[in-house]
């Protein structure tokens, strides 16, 4: 993806200007960043999805000042004309290629950071209250209005008698109505409230990955010792001495258990890979339909649901990771970037490579291009 040429989207700002400027600094509101801008599915698809169990929704209501929150499967939604309710479908880019497609004009930022497309539909007055998010977020209005109150709020105190994360002691800086086609960034922490003007309201958000320092490494851990075979030093005391306090841990096994960790961190590679597969595992409500061996003379590009990254030595898809190098390793670099490869690209990996191919397609992975 360019990243030097300006762009409507960004009001007129190329990428490298905008994550230069704005990302994790301050908001952007655009007008008309999509001028063309249309839902990716109708309410009653909306509604059809949420009744999944296979689908994240929520259901979150505030009739008669009463907030109240759910999870789906929701089987029924309140009718458009009652004021005061919102639905929220999550990961809607893992169901519906339109909000996939969507989803792929921020590839800007990289894909270890891109987590999923959300779209919320509401009635009159329809919102989640006054709050905040930990990470960065890209609101789109696609249909209908909403009006969006924010501020840099350092001092939020949230209440305590509402099932929702709600700022009790909002006090907003900037109020903004967007209408279908406009767009704000809003960077991590900046509180916001969002309620709908009019019924049919529905507003798309992009949002991304940030994880906590130790939310990561409890993630990280337990693959480190994938590669641990058991086969180690065994630990030996033969200079303990006699202890008149068998209950204390002896300081030598906590050293041999120090450096057993640390010999597992330094292994190389270890943290690369055990990092990549993380980021590519997919969630857990997500499954794919298994297809058969890539067709001879087709392209390849990766099923929607596919994440997939790469480093310097590996390659990572759906929480898989393997070793590549030369020829294979730059086409399977630029499947990852462009998420396909042409039919000429395709032939030119090497029989192994083409045979991994092959196997991520019939695991429903990846798919045949059209011809």
């Amino acid at each position: 993806m360019q990243t030097d040429l300006p762009t409507p989207m960004l009001a007129g700002l190329t990428p490298a200007q905008f994550m230069r400027r704005h990302w994790q600094k301050k908001p952007l509101l655009v007008r008309q960043a999509f001028a063309d801008a249309r839902p990716p599915a109708s309410l009653k698809e909306l509604a059809a999805l949420a009744a999944r169990d296979d689908v994240e929704s929520r259901l979150v209501t505030a009739f008669d000042g009463q907030w109240k929150f759910r999870h789906g499967p929701i089987a029924r939604l309140p009718a458009m004309g009652k004021p005061g309710w919102t639905l929220l479908v999550q990961g809607l880019d893992q169901h519906l290629a339109e909000a996939r497609r969507m989803m792929d004009l921020f590839r800007f930022i990289p894909d270890a950071r891109l987590d999923d497309f959300m779209l919320s539909v509401a009635s009159d007055g329809g919102g989640v209250g006054p709050h905040f998010d930990s990470y960065d977020v890209f609101l789109i209005q696609l249909a209908g209005s909403r009006r969006w109150r924010i501020a840099p709020q350092k001092d939020a105190v949230l209440r305590d008698d509402v099932p929702l994360k709600i700022i009790a002691n909002f006090k907003p800086e900037q109020d903004h109505v967007l209408e279908a086609g406009d767009m704000l960034y809003l960077p991590p922490g900046w509180a916001h409230d969002g309620v709908a003007v009019g019924p049919g309201c529905m507003t798309g958000s992009v949002g991304f990955r940030a994880p906590t320092a130790d939310g990561l490494a409890a993630e990280l851990l337990p693959r480190l010792l994938d590669d641990v075979d058991g086969s180690g030093k065994l630990y030996a005391d033969p200079r303990q001495e006699a202890s008149t306090e068998p209950g204390r841990v002896p300081p030598s096994l906590l050293d041999f258990a120090r450096r057993a960790v640390e010999a597992a961190v330094q292994r190389p590679h270890a943290v690369e890979r055990a990092l990549g597969e993380a980021l590519t595992e997919p969630k857990a409500q997500v499954w794919f339909e298994p297809g058969e061996v890539l067709p001879p003379g087709r392209g390849a590009r990766l099923d929607r649901r596919s994440r997939m990254l790469y480093d310097t030595t590996h390659v990572f898809l759906n929480g898989e990771s393997f070793r590549a190098g030369g020829r294979d390793a730059a086409l399977m670099r630029g499947l990852a970037d462009r998420r396909e490869l042409s039919a000429a690209e395709v032939g030119r990996l090497s029989p192994e490579a083409r045979e991994l191919l092959d196997q991520w397609t019939e695991d429903g992975w990846v798919q045949p291009l059209e011809p």
